[in-house]
């Protein structure tokens, strides 16, 4: 962090400089909004920026009289743009698809941000209804801070965009299909999606029938905590040395014909080896990815993008869009969106941990690169489509189980991309897979922001 500015600083610096009256919040928001001025045009990942608005709300944090008791204060925050911020629009990924009135209230999640001193500084890109593992819009792609040639992925990109360049020290992004831990992996971050049911969603029928999970993005695994505490309404916990694990480790792809390229095998040999070092057994544990699940996956990522679309005027949507929609639209009518097969994978995912005995599964985060950052919104559907498939598909089985994961940073490429890894536990197991996170940034420290 430079003396000069509270640019760079972590989330968890920020709001205890706040609170000791070290810095005041006006000061650390109005640093943010001169480097997201500076940055953010090369980056684009901003779809609004609330300048006045976020001045004034610091000024109130800096007049409350309770700052000790709020765990984010003047920390400026960003916030993925399907999600409602009042006085704005709900934009969706696209004016097609944004709510065509101003929200008249903030999402619960962005309640409890502002509730614990946070200022929220602006809305970040997606793509059109989140569809996708790469972010562009009629107005050109989204780029990831570590080159500006790739996707920062999707569909938290700008999110996750605006963390790495060190804009904001955390953001929101919500997760579907991997939609916060495949950016995480793209930027180098710390990405965690809850299990089901441990952060509000509410998002009704925009939830793909229950797959999207709220979260949040940041540099440190501190950072993570103090989000994470703050979205599930908990107390602050302490992170507690895990004790001896027994942790699965797996290079199985769940789509067929997608194998990891050699920089994933060895972000995953390299995790491998530092948890033996912290003191856990590793051994080898592949899950079974049935064709039903991964048939169901793509039956509801397409039925909710259909059930989405209801009141949008389809006409202006992107062309792959509306191929999405209409497949979609043949999937539910011929029955194949079922909670039976859901809670089934469920079953069988929570009863692989009990059956062979471990408490935590590590698998890659990606399987190749980042694609580049082009404007896949005027590109074929087949085109989108292959360029998720090929790249991301570790993380959605899990949001299918309704299970935790996290994706922790291990390194890089050898072209200069960040490398990751992700852990995948049962019920319950979020504050677990941070503290072996934790041991991870202890051991193997990243480097926290791109040089952008």
């Amino acid at each position: 962090m430079d003396s000069t500015t509270w640019v760079g600083a972590t989330a968890k610096q920020i709001s205890r400089a706040v609170r000791r009256g070290d810095a005041t919040a006006t000061q650390v928001v109005a640093d943010h909004l001169e480097q997201i001025a500076i940055s953010d045009p090369a980056l684009g990942a901003f779809r609004v920026i609330r300048g006045v608005e976020a001045i004034t709300e610091a000024e109130k944090v800096d007049d409350q009289e309770d700052l000790a008791n709020l765990p984010l204060a003047g920390v400026p925050v960003a916030v993925k743009e399907n999600t409602a911020v009042a006085g704005l629009p709900t934009w969706h990924g696209s004016a097609a698809a944004r709510t065509p009135e101003v929200a008249e209230e903030d999402h619960e999640v962005v309640r409890r941000l502002r509730g614990a001193g946070a200022v929220v500084v602006g809305v970040t890109k997606m793509p059109e209804m989140g569809l996708w593992a790469v972010t562009d819009d009629e107005n050109g792609p989204t780029r990831n801070p570590w080159d500006l040639e790739r996707t920062p992925g999707g569909s938290s990109g700008g999110s996750a965009a605006a963390v790495a360049a060190g804009l904001v020290p955390i953001a929101q992004g919500n997760d579907g299909l991997g939609s916060i831990r495949i950016p995480a992996a793209c930027c180098g971050l710390v990405g965690l999606k809850p299990g089901r049911g441990v952060v509000p969603v509410d998002f009704g029928d925009k939830d793909w029938f229950g797959l999207v999970e709220n979260g949040v993005l940041t540099t440190t695994v501190a950072d993570a905590v103090l989000g994470f505490s703050v979205l599930a309404g908990m107390t602050l916990p302490k992170l507690i040395e895990p004790s001896k694990l027994r942790i699965g480790v797996s290079l199985r792809s769940p789509a067929a014909g997608v194998k990891p390229d050699e920089p994933n095998v060895s972000a995953v040999s390299t995790a491998s080896k530092l948890l033996v070092e912290a003191g856990h057994d590793t051994v080898t544990a592949d899950p079974s990815y049935p064709t039903g699940v991964a048939l169901g996956v793509l039956a509801t990522w397409f039925a909710g993008a259909y059930k989405n679309s209801e009141g949008l005027p389809l006409e202006q949507l992107q062309p792959r869009t509306r191929r999405h929609i209409a497949l979609g639209r043949a999937m539910t009518r011929a029955g194949l969106v079922r909670e039976k097969q859901r809670a089934t994978w469920r079953e069988r995912s929570i009863q692989f941990f009990a059956d062979r005995s471990i408490d935590l599964l590590l698998t890659p985060a990606l399987a190749t690169a980042p694609p580049p950052a082009v404007q896949y919104s005027a590109s074929a559907w087949r085109k989108n489509m292959w360029a998720n498939a090929s790249y991301a598909p570790y993380a959605a089985p899990w949001n299918y189980a309704g299970l935790p994961a996290i994706v922790i940073p291990v390194g890089f490429r050898p072209d200069g991309l960040p490398l990751a890894v992700q852990l995948v536990g049962p019920p319950g197991s979020e504050l677990l897979m941070l503290s072996v996170a934790g041991q991870f940034e202890v051991a193997n420290p990243w480097q926290r922001h791109a040089l952008v």
